[in-house]
């Protein structure tokens, strides 16, 4: 017990000197200029999500995007699950790639006209969803210059 006691009045009197040598306004300048670093802090505190935002899209792609989105969403109802991945796949190559994915889902649609359903409303359906799909894949192609203009 006395040792502790001597070892905590020798700590305090060097703490004293060094005090008196250099001086008790910078050492408490330097004690304020002294702050706790915020990375270390950082490094122990869970990650914020960073939310990935995809660049603004042409409103005609826009419009693409949505007439492949009806289409395949109304074939896979239908129970034609592989022309609707197909759709799915090429509309989102569209988001990397815009000319490949047009492409692609011009391809898809040709293949769309083998398609046959026995129900005659549900084949006007399916006729009108793949006409406005390419009239819009149409456009988007003429917009970017991508295929001749269409004459009227």
């Amino acid at each position: 017990m006395l040792d502790a006691i001597v070892a905590v009045v020798v700590v305090l009197l060097i703490a004293a000197g060094v005090l008196v040598m250099v001086g008790p306004g910078s050492v408490i300048r330097r004690i304020r200029a002294v702050r706790r670093p915020t990375r270390i802090r950082a490094l122990f505190e869970p990650g914020r999500p960073r939310e990935v935002v995809p660049p603004a899209l042409n409103q005609k792609t826009q419009r693409v995007l949505v007439a492949a989105a009806r289409l395949a969403n109304w074939l896979r109802a239908h129970g034609h699950e592989e022309v609707a991945r197909e759709i799915r796949n090429a509309a989102a190559r569209t988001a990397g790639n815009e000319a490949a994915g047009l492409y692609a889902l011009q391809t898809t649609l040709r293949r769309i006209r083998v398609v046959n359903i026995s129900d005659s409303s549900s084949q006007e359906r399916l006729k009108a969803l793949v006409t406005e799909l390419r009239t819009a894949v149409q456009d988007r192609f003429e917009q970017l210059e991508l295929l001749p203009f269409r004459r009227p």
